[in-house]
């Protein structure tokens, strides 16, 4: 049985658990609080040198970092990667997109704001972050504009890896209601089977 060392509030680690959960694939969870620093100590970092979460351990001794590596890990031989050449490039675009564009803004402002509760202290850099993720959103409203989901206009990890994120993102200080597309594909994704919440 797979275990996944995660987070529960972080996005990241959502991912896997939403696509463990679809795929219906049976997995133990590993609570780290990474607040405290629990991912930092030598017995984790063993498990990811990074010191980061979600780590998978594939099996007793192999372990995989890195959400959307997971991600891409699990999905393959699934409906949720396409087996199409050029569609596969696609999202691992989107999913790079996420990684450099979205995720460091709007998920960052998020565990200033929430997790760290050091909205004050990060005012100013917090203004940045706004701008940027407000950019990377009206990047996905203009894509959203002709189609349902991302890649192939059928759901994927590409939409998974955006979703977690974005669906929170007024927890970041981020307001949709300008990005009524967004909205749409939020229900969209929310409406598959086996979608989980990212809060138990």
């Amino acid at each position: 049985m797979y275990r996944l060392y995660e987070f529960s509030p972080s996005g990241n680690c959502y991912k896997a658990r939403l696509l463990l959960t679809q795929l219906e694939i049976p997995f133990e969870r590993v609570e780290i609080d990474i607040v405290r620093g629990e991912s930092r100590t030598p017995d984790f970092l063993k498990k990811n040198f990074n010191g980061r979460v979600p780590v998978l351990e594939i099996k007793e001794g192999q372990f995989l970092s890195e959400s959307n590596a997971i991600l891409y890990y699990l999905a393959e031989g699934t409906p949720f990667l396409p087996s199409s050449k050029l569609e596969r490039a696609q999202v691992l675009q989107w999913m790079s997109f996420e990684q450099y564009n979205h995720e460091p803004n709007i998920a960052t402002s998020r565990y200033w704001i929430q997790y760290l509760k050091k909205e004050k202290e990060y005012a100013e850099a917090l203004v940045k972050k706004r701008e940027l993720g407000y950019e990377a959103l009206k990047v996905m409203e203009r894509h959203l504009a002709d189609r349902h989901f991302f890649v192939a206009d059928t759901y994927s990890i590409a939409d998974i890896a955006l979703y977690a994120y974005t669906h929170v993102a007024e927890e970041g200080g981020f307001d949709l209601s300008d990005f009524p597309r967004i909205q749409i594909w939020l229900e969209h994704v929310k409406d598959q089977p086996h979608h989980i919440a990212i809060t138990d």
